[in-house]
Protein backbone atom coordinates (compact mmCIF):
# COMPACT_ATOMS: atom_id res chain seq x y z
CA UNK A 1 0.00 0.00 0.00
CA UNK A 2 1.26 3.47 -1.44
CA UNK A 3 2.18 6.19 1.62
CA UNK A 4 0.70 9.25 1.69
CA UNK A 5 3.43 11.68 1.42
CA UNK A 6 1.41 14.40 2.76
CA UNK A 7 0.32 13.16 5.19
CA UNK A 8 3.88 12.18 6.52
CA UNK A 9 5.03 15.65 6.28
CA UNK A 10 2.70 17.19 8.25
CA UNK A 11 3.37 14.80 11.06
CA UNK A 12 7.16 16.66 11.27
CA UNK A 13 8.26 18.37 13.75
CA UNK A 14 9.51 22.28 12.88
CA UNK A 15 12.72 22.55 14.65
CA UNK A 16 12.97 26.11 13.84
CA UNK A 17 9.59 27.06 15.71
CA UNK A 18 9.93 29.53 18.67
CA UNK A 19 7.95 27.80 21.39
CA UNK A 20 5.61 29.54 23.65
CA UNK A 21 6.21 30.06 27.82
CA UNK A 22 3.35 29.05 29.91
CA UNK A 23 2.19 31.69 32.18
CA UNK A 24 3.47 31.92 35.94
CA UNK A 25 -0.17 32.49 37.39
CA UNK A 26 -0.44 28.78 37.89
CA UNK A 27 2.41 28.30 40.01
CA UNK A 28 2.31 32.06 42.18
CA UNK A 29 -1.49 30.83 43.19
CA UNK A 30 -0.11 27.49 44.01
CA UNK A 31 2.70 28.76 46.28
CA UNK A 32 -0.11 31.13 47.40
CA UNK A 33 -1.92 28.12 48.70
CA UNK A 34 0.44 25.83 50.14
CA UNK A 35 1.47 29.30 52.54
CA UNK A 36 -1.99 29.24 53.73
CA UNK A 37 -2.53 25.92 54.13
CA UNK A 38 1.06 25.63 56.59
CA UNK A 39 -0.07 28.62 58.29
CA UNK A 40 -3.78 27.22 59.07
CA UNK A 41 -2.10 23.73 60.38
CA UNK A 42 0.43 25.89 62.85
CA UNK A 43 -2.48 27.79 64.08
CA UNK A 44 -4.88 24.67 64.62
CA UNK A 45 -1.64 23.39 66.36
CA UNK A 46 -0.92 25.67 68.68
CA UNK A 47 2.17 27.23 70.24
CA UNK A 48 4.08 24.74 72.43
CA UNK A 49 3.79 25.26 76.51
CA UNK A 50 6.27 25.85 78.27
CA UNK A 51 6.49 23.94 81.70
CA UNK A 52 7.78 26.20 84.47
CA UNK A 53 8.76 22.89 86.25
CA UNK A 54 9.61 19.44 86.15
CA UNK A 55 10.38 16.88 88.69
CA UNK A 56 11.13 12.78 88.75
CA UNK A 57 9.62 10.57 90.37
CA UNK A 58 11.36 9.03 93.43
CA UNK A 59 11.55 6.04 94.97
CA UNK A 60 12.62 6.25 98.75
CA UNK A 61 12.37 3.06 101.37
CA UNK A 62 9.65 3.06 103.66
CA UNK A 63 10.05 2.59 106.97
CA UNK A 64 8.01 0.03 108.57
CA UNK A 65 6.18 2.37 111.16
CA UNK A 66 3.78 4.59 109.58
CA UNK A 67 3.66 8.51 110.25
CA UNK A 68 1.20 9.65 112.70
CA UNK A 69 1.68 13.36 112.41
CA UNK A 70 3.49 15.98 109.99
CA UNK A 71 4.55 19.52 111.61
CA UNK A 72 6.80 22.36 110.37
CA UNK A 73 9.19 24.09 111.80
CA UNK A 74 12.90 25.79 112.03
CA UNK A 75 16.12 24.39 112.64
CA UNK A 76 17.38 25.98 116.20
CA UNK A 77 20.45 26.66 118.14
CA UNK A 78 20.98 25.71 121.84
CA UNK A 79 24.35 27.28 122.16
CA UNK A 80 24.26 31.08 120.36
CA UNK A 81 25.79 34.09 121.76
CA UNK A 82 26.46 37.30 120.88
CA UNK A 83 29.66 38.03 121.99
CA UNK A 84 30.58 41.24 123.95
CA UNK A 85 33.24 42.90 125.99
CA UNK A 86 32.74 43.16 129.91
CA UNK A 87 33.73 46.62 129.51
CA UNK A 88 32.83 49.81 127.68
CA UNK A 89 36.15 50.71 125.46
CA UNK A 90 37.16 51.45 121.76
CA UNK A 91 37.88 48.16 119.58
CA UNK A 92 41.17 47.79 118.35
CA UNK A 93 41.06 44.73 115.78
CA UNK A 94 38.37 42.40 114.83
CA UNK A 95 39.81 38.87 114.49
CA UNK A 96 36.91 37.01 113.01
CA UNK A 97 34.76 36.74 110.00
CA UNK A 98 31.30 34.89 109.06
CA UNK A 99 31.99 31.63 108.19
CA UNK A 100 35.15 30.91 110.25
CA UNK A 101 35.16 28.35 112.78
CA UNK A 102 36.86 29.35 115.91
CA UNK A 103 38.12 26.73 119.52
CA UNK A 104 36.88 27.98 122.88
CA UNK A 105 39.13 30.32 124.33
CA UNK A 106 40.51 31.90 120.64
CA UNK A 107 40.49 35.28 120.82
CA UNK A 108 37.90 37.14 118.23
CA UNK A 109 38.66 41.27 119.33
CA UNK A 110 40.92 43.33 121.45
CA UNK A 111 39.62 46.34 122.61
CA UNK A 112 41.81 49.97 123.64
CA UNK A 113 43.62 49.20 127.15
CA UNK A 114 46.82 51.75 127.55
CA UNK A 115 44.72 53.59 130.49
CA UNK A 116 44.67 50.07 131.82
CA UNK A 117 48.40 49.45 131.34
CA UNK A 118 49.10 52.71 132.95
CA UNK A 119 46.80 51.85 136.30
CA UNK A 120 49.04 48.51 136.12
CA UNK A 121 51.75 50.09 136.17
CA UNK A 122 51.00 52.32 139.27
CA UNK A 123 49.39 48.88 141.50
CA UNK A 124 52.86 47.42 140.88
CA UNK A 125 54.60 50.69 141.66
CA UNK A 126 52.51 50.50 145.00
CA UNK A 127 53.36 46.85 145.53
CA UNK A 128 57.47 47.86 145.28
CA UNK A 129 56.83 51.19 148.03
CA UNK A 130 54.45 48.60 150.10
CA UNK A 131 57.64 45.98 150.02
CA UNK A 132 60.14 48.73 150.96
CA UNK A 133 57.73 50.00 154.57
CA UNK A 134 58.06 46.90 155.21
CA UNK A 135 61.70 46.44 155.16
CA UNK A 136 62.36 49.96 157.10
CA UNK A 137 59.73 48.78 159.43
CA UNK A 138 61.54 45.96 160.42
CA UNK A 139 64.82 47.51 160.73
CA UNK A 140 63.29 49.46 163.19
CA UNK A 141 62.08 46.88 164.87
CA UNK A 142 65.66 45.07 165.31
CA UNK A 143 67.07 48.12 166.58
CA UNK A 144 63.78 48.44 169.41
CA UNK A 145 64.43 44.32 170.37
CA UNK A 146 67.96 45.02 170.68
CA UNK A 147 67.27 48.42 172.89
CA UNK A 148 64.68 46.48 174.45
CA UNK A 149 66.95 43.71 175.93
CA UNK A 150 69.74 46.24 176.68
CA UNK A 151 66.91 47.95 179.21
CA UNK A 152 66.31 44.51 180.64
CA UNK A 153 70.19 44.24 181.85
CA UNK A 154 70.17 47.74 182.93
CA UNK A 155 66.60 47.29 185.17
CA UNK A 156 68.29 43.78 186.27
CA UNK A 157 71.51 45.74 187.30
CA UNK A 158 69.37 48.96 189.47
CA UNK A 159 70.79 50.98 186.45
CA UNK A 160 66.83 51.51 184.82
CA UNK A 161 63.43 52.13 185.85
CA UNK A 162 60.95 49.59 185.46
CA UNK A 163 59.11 52.89 183.38
CA UNK A 164 61.68 52.68 180.95
CA UNK A 165 61.98 49.44 180.57
CA UNK A 166 57.72 49.51 179.89
CA UNK A 167 58.63 52.20 177.14
CA UNK A 168 60.74 49.88 175.20
CA UNK A 169 58.86 47.09 175.18
CA UNK A 170 55.79 49.21 173.72
CA UNK A 171 58.20 50.59 171.07
CA UNK A 172 59.04 46.90 170.10
CA UNK A 173 55.42 45.82 170.19
CA UNK A 174 54.59 48.56 168.10
CA UNK A 175 57.08 48.62 165.37
CA UNK A 176 55.77 44.55 165.04
CA UNK A 177 52.20 45.00 164.80
CA UNK A 178 53.09 47.88 162.00
CA UNK A 179 54.69 45.27 160.14
CA UNK A 180 52.11 42.72 160.35
CA UNK A 181 49.96 45.48 158.86
CA UNK A 182 52.30 46.84 156.51
CA UNK A 183 52.81 43.03 155.17
CA UNK A 184 48.65 43.02 154.97
CA UNK A 185 49.19 46.26 152.85
CA UNK A 186 51.96 44.11 150.43
CA UNK A 187 48.59 41.70 150.00
CA UNK A 188 46.09 44.65 149.16
CA UNK A 189 48.79 46.02 146.76
CA UNK A 190 49.22 42.76 145.06
CA UNK A 191 45.57 41.81 144.46
CA UNK A 192 45.11 45.41 143.21
CA UNK A 193 47.58 44.23 140.48
CA UNK A 194 45.68 41.56 139.87
CA UNK A 195 42.72 43.27 139.83
CA UNK A 196 44.11 45.52 136.72
CA UNK A 197 45.55 42.56 135.00
CA UNK A 198 42.43 41.00 135.10
CA UNK A 199 40.81 43.63 133.54
CA UNK A 200 43.70 44.27 130.63
CA UNK A 201 42.63 40.48 130.28
CA UNK A 202 38.84 41.79 129.68
CA UNK A 203 39.85 43.65 126.41
CA UNK A 204 41.11 40.41 124.57
CA UNK A 205 37.02 39.05 124.15
CA UNK A 206 37.19 35.57 123.73
CA UNK A 207 35.11 32.64 121.63
CA UNK A 208 33.33 31.29 124.83
CA UNK A 209 33.23 27.55 123.15
CA UNK A 210 33.95 26.24 119.93
CA UNK A 211 31.84 27.06 116.48
CA UNK A 212 30.97 28.95 113.98
CA UNK A 213 30.70 32.73 113.42
CA UNK A 214 27.67 33.83 111.76
CA UNK A 215 27.68 37.50 112.24
CA UNK A 216 30.23 40.05 112.49
CA UNK A 217 28.95 43.09 114.11
CA UNK A 218 31.72 45.51 115.01
CA UNK A 219 34.43 47.02 113.32
CA UNK A 220 37.84 48.60 114.41
CA UNK A 221 37.63 52.58 115.65
CA UNK A 222 33.91 51.56 116.93
CA UNK A 223 33.04 51.55 120.82
CA UNK A 224 31.44 48.59 122.47
CA UNK A 225 29.61 47.98 125.40
CA UNK A 226 28.10 44.89 127.62
CA UNK A 227 24.89 47.68 127.77
CA UNK A 228 23.16 50.20 125.09
CA UNK A 229 24.95 53.46 125.61
CA UNK A 230 25.67 56.00 123.99
CA UNK A 231 22.85 55.73 121.20
CA UNK A 232 23.37 53.71 117.70
CA UNK A 233 26.98 54.40 117.77
CA UNK A 234 27.80 51.90 120.23
CA UNK A 235 28.07 48.42 119.54
CA UNK A 236 26.57 45.73 121.99
CA UNK A 237 28.67 42.57 120.51
CA UNK A 238 31.49 41.85 118.34
CA UNK A 239 29.89 38.94 116.66
CA UNK A 240 27.39 36.23 117.00
CA UNK A 241 28.44 32.53 117.54
CA UNK A 242 26.86 29.36 116.84
CA UNK A 243 27.45 25.76 118.06
CA UNK A 244 26.73 23.72 115.41
CA UNK A 245 26.70 20.29 117.47
CA UNK A 246 23.95 22.00 119.39
CA UNK A 247 21.80 22.24 116.20
CA UNK A 248 18.15 21.06 116.95
CA UNK A 249 14.38 21.36 115.39
CA UNK A 250 11.73 23.67 117.06
CA UNK A 251 8.17 22.87 115.37
CA UNK A 252 4.74 24.04 117.30
CA UNK A 253 1.94 20.78 117.07
CA UNK A 254 -1.53 21.78 117.46
CA UNK A 255 -2.93 21.18 120.80
CA UNK A 256 -5.05 18.41 119.49
CA UNK A 257 -2.65 16.00 118.40
CA UNK A 258 0.06 16.51 121.18
CA UNK A 259 -1.52 12.93 122.32
CA UNK A 260 0.75 11.41 119.19
CA UNK A 261 3.73 12.83 120.34
CA UNK A 262 6.20 11.50 123.27
CA UNK A 263 9.56 11.69 124.95
CA UNK A 264 12.43 9.83 122.29
CA UNK A 265 9.72 9.25 119.43
CA UNK A 266 11.02 8.99 116.35
CA UNK A 267 11.24 11.32 113.78
CA UNK A 268 12.09 11.98 110.32
CA UNK A 269 12.42 15.63 109.01
CA UNK A 270 13.19 17.27 105.00
CA UNK A 271 14.99 20.70 105.07
CA UNK A 272 13.10 22.73 102.63
CA UNK A 273 16.62 23.62 100.77
CA UNK A 274 16.88 19.68 100.18
CA UNK A 275 13.39 18.08 100.58
CA UNK A 276 14.55 14.70 98.90
CA UNK A 277 16.80 14.39 102.17
CA UNK A 278 15.57 12.40 104.76
CA UNK A 279 17.26 12.88 107.99
CA UNK A 280 16.79 10.66 110.89
CA UNK A 281 15.77 12.52 114.39
CA UNK A 282 14.07 11.94 117.94
CA UNK A 283 12.11 14.11 120.05
CA UNK A 284 14.21 15.39 122.72
CA UNK A 285 11.37 17.41 124.63
CA UNK A 286 7.68 18.51 124.99
CA UNK A 287 7.69 21.78 126.45
CA UNK A 288 5.08 21.65 129.35
CA UNK A 289 3.07 24.58 128.41
CA UNK A 290 0.52 25.69 125.68
CA UNK A 291 0.16 28.85 123.50
CA UNK A 292 -3.03 30.14 123.96
CA UNK A 293 -2.82 32.19 120.97
CA UNK A 294 -2.40 29.99 118.48
CA UNK A 295 -3.20 26.55 120.44
CA UNK A 296 -0.14 24.85 119.71
CA UNK A 297 2.75 22.99 121.70
CA UNK A 298 6.31 23.45 121.34
CA UNK A 299 8.34 19.86 120.76
CA UNK A 300 11.92 20.24 120.78
CA UNK A 301 13.29 17.37 117.65
CA UNK A 302 17.07 16.54 118.38
CA UNK A 303 19.07 15.28 115.03
CA UNK A 304 20.61 12.22 114.83
CA UNK A 305 23.05 13.22 112.46
CA UNK A 306 25.34 16.20 111.98
CA UNK A 307 25.91 17.25 108.46
CA UNK A 308 27.25 20.87 107.16
CA UNK A 309 24.24 21.61 105.05
CA UNK A 310 21.76 21.88 108.03
CA UNK A 311 22.13 25.81 108.98
CA UNK A 312 20.19 27.82 111.51
CA UNK A 313 16.92 29.23 111.13
CA UNK A 314 16.11 26.82 107.89
CA UNK A 315 12.83 25.72 107.41
CA UNK A 316 12.16 22.50 107.53
CA UNK A 317 9.57 20.02 107.33
CA UNK A 318 8.86 16.92 109.91
CA UNK A 319 7.12 13.39 110.49
CA UNK A 320 6.46 11.90 113.46
CA UNK A 321 6.69 8.02 113.34
CA UNK A 322 4.88 5.32 115.71
CA UNK A 323 6.66 3.38 118.42
CA UNK A 324 9.06 0.97 116.76
CA UNK A 325 7.82 -2.32 115.94
CA UNK A 326 9.71 -5.59 116.77
CA UNK A 327 11.82 -6.25 113.48
CA UNK A 328 10.76 -8.90 111.47
CA UNK A 329 12.33 -11.14 108.43
CA UNK A 330 9.65 -9.22 106.11
CA UNK A 331 11.75 -6.82 103.85
CA UNK A 332 10.97 -3.84 103.43
CA UNK A 333 9.00 -2.00 100.27
CA UNK A 334 10.17 0.99 98.46
CA UNK A 335 7.61 4.12 97.61
CA UNK A 336 6.99 6.02 94.91
CA UNK A 337 6.42 9.71 95.62
CA UNK A 338 5.72 12.82 93.70
CA UNK A 339 5.21 16.69 94.86
CA UNK A 340 2.14 17.53 96.69
CA UNK A 341 1.66 20.50 94.05
CA UNK A 342 1.64 18.19 91.12
CA UNK A 343 -1.19 16.30 91.89
CA UNK A 344 -5.08 17.35 91.33
CA UNK A 345 -6.85 15.96 94.60
CA UNK A 346 -10.08 17.26 93.32
CA UNK A 347 -12.82 15.30 92.89
CA UNK A 348 -13.02 11.20 93.91
CA UNK A 349 -10.58 10.41 91.31
CA UNK A 350 -6.75 11.71 91.44
CA UNK A 351 -4.40 12.52 88.60
CA UNK A 352 -1.00 14.04 87.28
CA UNK A 353 0.39 15.48 84.06
CA UNK A 354 3.59 13.90 83.16
CA UNK A 355 6.11 14.56 80.08
CA UNK A 356 5.84 11.54 77.51
CA UNK A 357 7.36 12.11 74.40
CA UNK A 358 7.64 15.48 74.49
CA UNK A 359 3.62 15.30 75.37
CA UNK A 360 1.56 16.53 78.00
CA UNK A 361 0.07 13.38 79.44
CA UNK A 362 -2.50 12.85 81.83
CA UNK A 363 -2.40 10.36 84.20
CA UNK A 364 -4.27 8.55 86.66
CA UNK A 365 -3.14 7.91 89.96
CA UNK A 366 -4.15 6.19 93.24
CA UNK A 367 -2.56 7.90 95.82
CA UNK A 368 -1.40 6.23 99.22
CA UNK A 369 -0.94 9.41 101.53
CA UNK A 370 1.32 12.75 102.05
CA UNK A 371 4.29 12.65 104.79
CA UNK A 372 7.35 14.93 104.59
CA UNK A 373 8.93 12.53 101.31
CA UNK A 374 5.68 14.06 99.23
CA UNK A 375 2.49 12.15 98.22
CA UNK A 376 3.49 8.40 97.78
CA UNK A 377 1.76 6.92 94.44
CA UNK A 378 0.49 2.98 94.96
CA UNK A 379 -0.11 3.02 91.16
CA UNK A 380 -0.59 5.38 88.07
CA UNK A 381 3.40 5.91 87.72
CA UNK A 382 6.77 4.76 87.54
CA UNK A 383 10.13 5.69 88.92
CA UNK A 384 11.52 8.59 86.93
CA UNK A 385 8.44 10.17 85.15
CA UNK A 386 8.83 13.29 84.61
CA UNK A 387 5.86 14.84 86.59
CA UNK A 388 4.74 18.48 85.50
CA UNK A 389 4.42 20.65 88.30
CA UNK A 390 3.50 23.85 87.05
CA UNK A 391 2.52 25.04 83.15
CA UNK A 392 2.29 28.77 82.07
CA UNK A 393 -0.91 27.06 80.04
CA UNK A 394 -3.71 24.95 81.19
CA UNK A 395 -2.76 21.44 79.46
CA UNK A 396 -4.67 19.04 77.31
CA UNK A 397 -4.13 15.65 76.25
CA UNK A 398 -1.39 14.93 73.58
CA UNK A 399 -0.45 19.12 73.66
CA UNK A 400 3.34 19.57 72.64
CA UNK A 401 5.25 21.02 75.39
CA UNK A 402 8.80 22.29 76.31
CA UNK A 403 10.34 21.73 79.53
CA UNK A 404 12.76 24.57 80.78
CA UNK A 405 15.97 23.13 81.81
Amino acid sequence: MALDKEKLASLQIDRGAVPQKSTPWAWIVLLILACVVTTAWFMKRGPAVPVVTTVSAKEIGSNRSSGVLNASGYITARRMATVSSKVTAKVLTVDIEEGMRVQAGQILATLDNQNLMADLALAEAQVQAAIANVKETVALHHEAQLSLKRTKDLVAKGFATEAEQDRAQAQADSLGARIEAQQEQIKVAERNVAVWQQQIQDTFIRAPFEGVIVSKDAQPGEMISPVSAGGGFTRTGIGTLVDMSSLEIEVDVNESYIKRVSQNQRVSANLDAYPDWAIACHVIAIIPTADRQKATVEVRIGLDVQDERILPDMGVKVTFHEDETPRTSVPETAAIYVAPQSVDFSGDDHSLWVVHDGKAEKRAIVAGGRDANGVRVLSGINVGDRVIVQSNAVLEQGMLIEVNP
